[in-house]
């Protein structure tokens, strides 16, 4: 079943999503992820089984409950700037962007059975997400993801999630190009331990920026790759920007993204604490329907998270 015309998570019940893919498949598979690429996987038949064992154990902890579920595909890094330095070319990129909704797809067909299972396309920034050394004009970022995008288009994909950018230009062509596409797109910055965006910009300001830029294209945005404690005091009471905030994937770890960058250890947090975080969360974000993890997290902890919000909520 499409969602494309209307998200469900947007009606307000509770969706889960995954949590922190590459550093899994790093630090606990063993697997080595040239630019940080779990999208290769899906070039032979065991990489792609890997992947359907990951997204089952999210679907599984959603069944449990009655739950929705986002499924991200595994294409963070599956844009042309980053298949360049790993050797594939723009047609297999786009042969690969393609296999991954279709794998998600099967999880969907498996366990779709209670709840909406949503498909999403997601997609990353064009350089560094924690340290960009280039930025994008908000022309030259529509035209740079429009490609990946035009990927999505003719696929199950219901939606399309832009996670960890660090600018607001970036993501107001990101949503430009989206909205060319006619898919519905779910905006994700990153910040600092300051709440600020790596480029200095507070996040209800590029919120408010995109917003504005774009007539309001995101069907909503997400906070990623950070931890509670980085942006919980900027989530103003009565900001409208914050009832724009829908989703939340936090890292395990309360380390900056200069400290992660040279970790060689993953830092996996504690996960009863941080579902305990999430749900205190819960009056702060009062739109927030989507929950999941980033860096350091798996379905340990999204099931705290899980078991943390629904408790607090009866």
């Amino acid at each position: 079943m499409s969602h494309r015309d209307h998200l469900p998570q947007l009606d307000g019940g509770l969706f889960l999503t995954d949590g922190g893919l590459e550093t899994e498949l790093i630090f606990h598979d063993g697997l080595d992820l040239p630019a940080f690429a779990a999208f290769p996987l899906l070039r032979d038949a065991e990489g792609t089984e890997r992947l359907r064992r990951y997204y089952a154990r999210y679907a599984q902890l959603a069944r449990e409950r009655g739950l929705g579920l986002v499924l991200e595909s595994p294409t963070w890094r599956a844009s042309a700037r980053w298949a360049a330095e790993i050797g594939i070319s723009d047609p297999e990129l786009d042969t690969l962007n393609r296999a991954a909704i279709a794998l998600l797809e099967e999880i969907r067909d498996a366990y779709a059975d209670r709840a909406p299972i949503v498909i999403s396309g997601c997609i990353g920034p064009q350089d560094d997400a924690y340290d960009p050394g280039t930025t994008l004009s908000a022309a030259a970022a529509q035209d740079y993801h429009a490609t990946q995008i035009a990927s999505f288009r003719d696929t199950a994909a219901d939606t399309v999630s832009a996670m960890t950018l660090t600018y607001a230009d970036e993501a107001v062509g990101i949503a430009r190009a989206a909205t060319a596409a006619g898919l519905p797109l779910v905006l994700s910055f990153t910040v600092e331990t300051d709440g600020r965006l790596p480029s200095g910009q507070p996040l209800g300001e590029a919120i408010e920026q995109v917003d504005e830029a774009t007539a309001f294209a995101p069907a909503y945005y997400m906070i990623n790759c950070a931890h509670p404690t980085h942006f919980e005091a900027v989530l103003e009471d009565g900001e409208p920007w914050v009832e724009r905030v829908r989703a939340l994937r936090a890292n395990a770890s309360t380390c900056s993204h200069a400290e992660l960058d040279e970790a060689t250890e993953l830092d996996e947090g504690d996960p009863a604490d941080l579902g305990a975080r999430y749900a205190a969360l819960a009056g702060r974000l009062p739109q927030l329907t989507v929950l999941g993890g980033c860096c350091g997290t798996d379905h340990r902890h999204v099931k705290e998270i899980r078991d943390a919000w629904l408790g607090a909520s009866v």
